[in-house]
């Protein structure tokens, strides 16, 4: 691969890793979050969706989260295995941000498989996706350990992302800059952990 169209790749892979992957997993969080509220807050949040048509839905689906989803997901997992982290050389903070990055990334590719698979595939099968399907996943405690981890995963493959993002594109080139944007992605690495494990929390 050329070095323009590898670098060509990269910018879009952090894109989409932003937008509109990013942005659909803070929603994700938000409507799950719901759950707080009890199962009915949690099934009328989630029965909004089925308001919008069957086709559109699917539509929207593979357009703004599948499709980006899979190529942010397999790009970087290409880019895991052929990266060159220097933590054992290196002890820095940014370097070792830059293999739990990479290390995230690969265990989230597992993840939101398996989260497909046990929600939207089964209401592809025709199940329906409401409080007690979640609740009945979790119940079980490996499986809420696992989806702990997973959740705290993502956010924290956001929030580092959205730092790398920032220094891809331009827009914190300064170290000041860049030290600012640790602190407010690490604040919002924080706040969507709290709200995602808040929100699996319910279901238990």
């Amino acid at each position: 691969m050329s070095k323009d169209r590898e670098f060509l790749w990269r910018r879009l892979h952090s894109l989409l890793g932003v937008i509109p992957v990013g942005l659909f997993l803070m929603f994700h969080l938000s409507m799950n979050f719901t759950a707080v509220g009890g199962e009915q807050a949690y099934n009328n949040a989630v029965g909004k969706m089925d308001l919008i048509p069957h086709n559109l839905l699917l539509v929207i689906e593979w357009v703004v989260i599948y499709i980006p989803l899979l190529f942010h997901a397999f790009y970087g997992v290409f880019i895991a295995f052929t990266a060159s982290p220097n933590t054992g050389r290196f002890s820095t903070y940014r370097n070792w941000m830059f293999s739990l990055q990479r290390f995230t990334g690969v265990f989230l590719v597992i993840f939101i498989a398996w989260h497909i698979f046990e929600t939207r595939i089964q209401k592809a099968l025709g199940a329906d996706v409401e409080f007690n399907m979640i609740a009945d996943i979790v119940s079980n405690p490996f499986m809420l350990g696992f989806y702990i981890v997973g959740i705290i995963s993502a956010t924290f493959h956001l929030s580092n992302g959205l730092w790398a993002f920032l220094v891809s594109w331009g827009i914190t080139q300064s170290p000041q800059s860049q030290k600012v944007a640790t602190y407010v992605t690490n604040i919002i690495f924080v706040i969507l952990s709290v709200v995602g494990v808040a929100a699996i929390l319910a279901f238990a």
